[in-house]
């Protein structure tokens, strides 16, 4: 369908001078409400043609390409109409659940379920329509290799967010 979100990629950056935010201002580059931020859409993600320079910048130059610095947002699980207790959630793109994304503080306090592990797994309690799973919602199996690094980076990420709370 044209002009639908999904088929398109965002690039979001950071105006790092005043004249950078204010050329972000001329062009009419949507911002945050502080004019640091802007995010652009395009129609097309050309990964046919991006993947080659990217892998060459990585293997040739030795630059990181899309590296994160921190673990700073999460993509949660949440239900796209009521479910029900037994159910066997169908995962991203299915009829089941959407990824919502919340900042990675709160989906570790609420124990968010990743879309990321919300497909093939049971449903263990009914979810009303909105709201987002948890992982003690859903039975999952802790000898998968996604749920063991799941697991692992939360409890990398946990002692620094307590710190920074001053806990």
């Amino acid at each position: 369908m044209a002009g639908d979100l999904r088929w398109g990629v965002y690039a979001v950056f950071e105006g790092e001078t005043d004249y950078i935010r204010r050329c972000f201002s001329e062009y009419g580059v949507h911002t945050d409400s502080t004019g640091r931020y802007a995010a652009l859409w395009r129609p097309y993600h050309l990964i046919g043609l991006e993947l080659g320079v990217s892998v060459a910048s990585a293997a040739l130059r030795r630059e990181p390409t899309g590296c994160g610095e921190a673990w700073r947002g999460d993509v949660a699980a949440t239900a796209k109409r009521d479910l029900r207790a037994g159910e066997i959630l169908d995962g991203e793109g299915g009829a089941m659940v959407w990824g919502k994304c919340i900042p990675a503080a709160r989906s570790l306090a609420a124990n968010a379920l990743p879309i990321g592990l919300a497909h093939g797994v049971k449903l263990l309690r009914d979810i009303p329509r909105g709201a987002s799973l948890r992982q003690s919602d859903v039975a999952l199996d802790g000898a998968l290799e996604a749920v063991k690094l799941r697991r692992e980076m939360e409890g990398l990420t946990l002692p620094l967010l307590t710190a920074e709370q001053g806990g």
